[in-house]
């Protein structure tokens, strides 16, 4: 069992949305908490409600994309608070273009964030886990990491590559720390204003999942050293789904909507605004 109380956590994409919440749940229990986001401001807002609380976490600005900036403040934190208990790499970012109107720089920054910053972090905290061989490691990844979706031709490979990302840690470290554990997280849409915009065919087999009710789930699957969670249960059988001829698969996915789901994303921006920066916010 994995244990908050009395454990460090460090939360990327910590300024809002999931990593904000699990911020909260985390103080709440005990731990220490770091926080990480590209948002300064954001930060101070959750610092602020932390401290109100009699919490006073660790906050850093980093680009989590940029592993000299992540090796950084990694060693910042190494250094005043010591070894990482619980790494939580949530930060994540969408652009919800069709793939011919993403730009080259929206493509790298993807793929920067949602899958670049995994390595980056973990390859940062996890020597001195494998030394005390302890340590939880949560990819916070998507339902889009386990099905191509339209209009996320970048978010659902980024996710793929988190997903694999988790499933290459887990098999390595149970050979060599069999006492660090990992979960990876696999929602749906989450309606914490980052997808904003995208419809549900389905609301009974598919809903828009609620940011409060997936971070109970998250927080109870990290103390439960569960391997994988998905939300809502029908996603995690779109992996056997893709045993079926393709043919099949892809009717099954435009039965339940899942390709159309986008079409009328706008995200957090303003309408008419689709700089990459202005939809890069925390995970979901």
């Amino acid at each position: 069992m994995t244990r908050f109380s009395g454990s460090t956590v460090l939360i990327t994409g910590a300024a809002s949305g999931i990593g904000r919440g699990l911020a909260h749940v985390a103080a709440t229990r005990g731990a220490q908490v770091v926080l990480w986001d590209i948002s300064a401001d954001g930060l101070d807002r959750v610092s602020s409600e932390l401290e109100a609380n009699g919490v006073v976490p660790m906050t850093a600005v980093v680009d989590v994309g940029e592993s000299a900036a992540v090796t950084a403040a990694a060693d910042q934190v190494l250094a005043q608070v010591g070894s990482v208990d619980i790494l939580i790499n949530n930060a994540g970012v969408v652009s919800g273009k069709a793939l011919v109107d993403l730009s080259s720089s929206e493509i790298e920054r993807t793929f920067r964030v949602n899958a670049l910053s995994n390595f980056w972090t973990t390859k940062a905290f996890l020597p001195s886990m494998i030394r005390r061989n302890r340590g939880h490691v949560v990819t916070i990844a998507s339902a889009a990491g386990l099905v191509g979706v339209s209009k996320l031709a970048d978010y659902s490979a980024s996710k793929h590559a988190a997903v694999g990302f988790d499933e290459s840690l887990r098999v390595e470290m149970a050979r060599r720390a069999p006492g660090i554990r990992t979960t990876v997280v696999c929602p749906y849409y989450v309606n914490t204003g980052m997808f904003e915009g995208v419809r549900s065919r389905f609301e009974f087999l598919l809903p828009i999942v609620s940011e409060d009710d997936l971070i109970d789930k998250i927080v109870r699957a990290i103390e439960r050293d569960r391997t994988r969670l998905y939300v809502p249960w029908l996603v995690r059988f779109l992996a056997p789904l893709r045993l079926l001829p393709t043919s099949v698969y892809d009717a099954i996915m435009d039965a339940l909507g899942v390709n159309v789901s986008m079409e009328e994303f706008v995200g957090r921006n303003a309408p008419g605004d689709s700089t990459p920066e202005s939809r890069s916010r925390s995970q979901k």
